[in-house]
């Protein structure tokens, strides 16, 4: 007759169960604990011990493999008897007893019993369905560089301006900078488009403009031998595609004092244009060469500002 299958069942509800004439199994509540060299995170449990000076019948187990098997008492107590007589005999052999389930037993060189939990069963009910969880290490230093190398490939940021009446408010800064990220592809190209097409509305401009002039000075005895002097505010700087951005402000004017405040300091600042969401530009220069604008961008962060970004267009 097996009867550790019969052992098993009863530890999950009870904290010791006598196996008569042979000893007890015990059950003993463990806390949850984290294994620091595995890494690993074990659930409460119940450990299991064996003690041999526990042999006095209480009945649990007996009363138990009779119920499930529909037998006598009297009849079951002599087989479970048995059956310790019989683990007694095969330690006594030298053999090793393994208890499915439960753990294995052996004799040492003082002929005492010795008893090693099988470990795979967790006893403690409250606990079912937990298992040990193991948990990756985070890398602090490795995320910090992965961290840095983006900021560097897609940084940006709004920067912080005073308004006269009413202050900007927090989370409208960090619903523009979602928005941003989101959108960062199709920014990069509307802004140079829309630069490019008010230059061109610039130079018509100034060509009707001149235009009418000459007109006045041929049709017209009164009009002057020289022609006035013409102020077309055009810009002919060739931009590069990696513009290094100083800040996106929401009013004009303070876009415009950012540009003078540059240009005092050495830079060559201009104003790169509203994007799609109104905001308005400033950058400290613009590079054709990818690899020179992030130089200009570490030295500027260096020295200059942290909160300088890059943005590159297609």
């Amino acid at each position: 007759m097996r009867i550790e299958s019969y052992i098993e069942k009863l530890l999950f509800d009870y904290n010791c169960v006598v196996v008569p004439g042979f000893g007890a199994f015990l059950a003993h509540g463990k806390s949850a604990e984290l294994d620091t060299v595995n890494n690993t995170l074990i659930p409460p449990t119940k450990s299991i011990s064996f003690n041999a000076q526990l042999t006095k019948n209480d009945g649990l187990l007996v009363s138990h493999i009779a119920k499930e098997k529909h037998l006598g008492y009297e009849a079951l107590l002599e087989e479970v008897e048995s059956v310790a007589r019989l683990w007694k005999e095969r330690l006594d052999q030298g053999e090793n007893i393994e208890l499915f389930g439960i753990g294995k037993l052996w004799l040492n060189h003082e002929r005492k019993i010795q008893f090693r939990p099988e470990n795979k069963t967790n006893f403690l009910t409250s606990s079912f369905g937990l298992s040990a969880f193991t948990a990756t290490p985070i890398q602090r230093e490795t995320l910090k560089e992965e961290v840095e190398e983006l900021e560097e490939k897609i940084p940006f940021i709004i920067t912080p301006e005073k308004r006269e009446q009413s202050s900007f408010r927090p989370w409208l800064k960090y619903a523009a900078v979602i928005l941003l990220a989101v959108s960062l592809g199709s920014t990069s190209y509307r802004a140079y488009d829309e630069l490019q097409q008010k230059q061109v509305t610039v130079q018509q401009d100034a060509q009707q403009e001149v235009s009418r002039l000459i007109q006045e000075a041929t049709f017209f005895e009164s009009a002057p031998l020289e022609l006035p002097a013409i102020n077309l505010n055009v810009s002919k700087r060739k931009l590069g595609k990696h513009h290094i951005i100083a800040g996106a402000f929401r009013i004009e004017q303070n876009a415009e004092k950012k540009v003078a405040q540059l240009k005092d300091k050495g830079y060559n600042a201009f104003y790169l244009g509203t994007n799609r969401f109104g905001l308005h530009q400033v950058a400290y220069d613009s590079f054709e060469n990818p690899k020179e604008a992030l130089q200009f961008l570490r030295k500027v962060k260096r020295t200059e500002s942290a909160d300088a970004w890059m943005l590159s267009e297609k």
